[in-house]
């Protein structure tokens, strides 16, 4: 299976069947020493860093409308040589995004921290994979959407209406797996509940909140996955908003 799926288009996505092998990447497996040597150099610029636990996919396919792949729990010192090295790596990396959208249809991102790796860059709260977004080896999408959500905004979109499929856009760099999650509050609102939590954390992941109104509405900093996306949402998809 390897990777199979096309690059550069988004794709609708009515299942996603990623499973989690127990056994180790062969990225990691078989580049310990320069992740070590990078992981050093990492932390020297910036001490801040936390080798904790994500994902990396070693198989990732489009089949049926569905996603189908397997990936394996890796060190984030693991996953920082990986950006370096991605082509021929035999790795690659999949996170999702909820696409918060607002009531007046607005969409809702965040600018990252100062002290983070993607420092400044906007896109929707989201995080890696991690061993906690999978159920009996299965990914749990939304359950890792609505964590990371609520661990860098507090907004809470477990109520929220969710779009009745997942998209995914898939780059040499990753694979993005996004939905809608529509809430009733204007945009201005949600801006403002996200800065208030921001102002209570002694060290908030994210700077601030990003409102995006329409299509030509681009902040500095945008990451480049994002602007398919935005694009996507208000030329209205292929779904009933």
């Amino acid at each position: 299976m390897s990777f199979d799926l096309p690059r550069n288009v988004i794709l609708p996505v009515d299942k996603v069947d990623v499973r989690l092998d127990p056994g180790p990447h062969p990225f990691e497996r078989d580049n310990a020493e320069a992740i070590a040597e990078n992981w050093r150099r990492e932390m020297g610029a910036n001490p801040a860093l936390f080798d904790g636990t994500v994902v990396l996919l070693s198989a990732l396919a489009y089949r049926d409308g569905g996603l189908v792949g397997r990936c394996h729990a890796v060190k984030y010192s693991t996953f920082m040589l990986w950006r370096k090295k991605r082509e021929a790596s035999g790795a690659e990396h999949a996170y999702a995004h909820a696409m918060l959208v607002a009531g007046d249809n607005a969409l809702v991102a965040i600018r990252m921290g100062a002290h983070t790796v993607n420092a400044g860059r906007v896109y929707f709260a989201a995080g890696s994979f991690e061993p906690i977004d999978f159920r009996d080896g299965l990914v749990d999408v939304d359950f890792n959407m609505i964590r990371e959500v609520r661990e860098e905004t507090a907004i809470d979109l477990s109520g929220a209406e969710r779009g009745r499929r997942y998209h995914a856009l898939s780059t040499p760099s990753g694979t993005v797996i996004f939905r809608r999650y529509r809430v009733n509050e204007p945009a201005d609102e949600i801006a403002r509940r996200i800065r208030a939590f921001v102002a209570t954390e002694a060290e908030p992941e994210i700077e601030a909140p990003v409102v995006i109104r329409d299509a030509t509405d681009l902040p500095d900093g945008l990451m480049g996955h994002m602007k398919p996306l935005i694009e996507w949402h208000f030329t209205g998809g292929d779904e009933v908003p």
